[in-house]
């Protein structure tokens, strides 16, 4: 079919669905942004404070040669996670090369900035950094082959904690969750925390308040806090998200 031809039938279905406790957006509907400080670079918000979240999170699609250098804003933590092909980041005067899998962890004030040479596509996740009287944490970049799987719950689900979970100075957690053919969430889930999910291999369906959504590689879910969750993989193949989620703080009353 010629390019921009649309076949009958394709207009008005797809699998997005926004409401005001989650969301659930596959790639193809997201438009790309671009920014400041930023070249060959286009930018896809899947949730921020306009959907309800409290926290940032886009994919970045670096072409060969793109780079960024993130706006200096007082007081935001900065999560990258690579999901394909490779991305220098430099921290300071450190340069570190993050291949497919590696990620980092910023503290506010941490000056920093990317660059691709080949392009590459990477998750970015910002949060207003609570530090709860405990101070910073420490910058943290690392591979996922250099984290250990933890069964949790149910046979055949794992769990990897890309930041240290003992330690509270972090305020927000991000995990990635392994699932093999057949296992399961042990109950449904309904919890303060809200999340960022990233399906990065696999399929599956996802519960969502009382309705049950098919996910695929590359769909992206927003859930807000106390939205009933619950998952199983569908397929011959395992499943794996990655998956933030605000922790270790109290109650906000305002």
């Amino acid at each position: 079919m010629e390019q921009g031809m649309i076949p009958p039938g394709v207009a008005g279905h797809n699998r997005s669905m926004v409401t005001p406790h989650f969301a659930v957006m596959p790639p193809d509907g997201i438009l790309d942004s671009r920014l400041p400080g930023w070249s060959g670079a286009r930018l896809f918000f899947q949730t921020s404070p306009q959907m309800g979240a409290r926290f940032v999170q886009a994919m970045v699609a670096f072409e060969p040669g793109g780079r960024g250098e993130p706006a200096r804003v007082d007081g935001i933590s900065h999560f990258y996670y690579v999901v394909e092909h490779s991305c220098d980041i430099i921290i300071g005067t450190q340069r570190h090369t993050l291949t497919a899998g590696g990620y980092a962890y910023l503290p506010p004030g941490t000056a920093h900035r990317l660059e691709s040479a080949f392009g590459a596509r990477l998750t970015w996740i910002r949060k207003k950094f609570d530090d709860a009287g405990l101070g910073a944490p420490p910058v943290i970049v690392s591979h996922a082959d250099q984290v250990a799987h933890r069964l949790r719950h149910t046979i055949g689900r794992s769990w990897q904690h890309l930041l240290p979970e003992e330690d509270l100075r972090y305020d927000f957690a991000v995990n990635i969750l392994h699932f093999k053919p057949g296992t399961h969430f042990a109950m449904v889930e309904t919890h303060i925390m809200e999340h960022g999910l990233l399906m990065l291999t696999g399929q599956g369906m996802y519960l969502l308040g009382r309705t049950w959504h098919e996910v695929w590689t590359g769909d992206f879910i927003w859930m807000g806090p106390y939205c009933p969750q619950q998952f199983y993989p569908t397929g011959w193949g395992d499943a794996a998200y990655l998956l933030y989620k605000d922790v270790n703080r109290d109650v906000d009353l305002g």
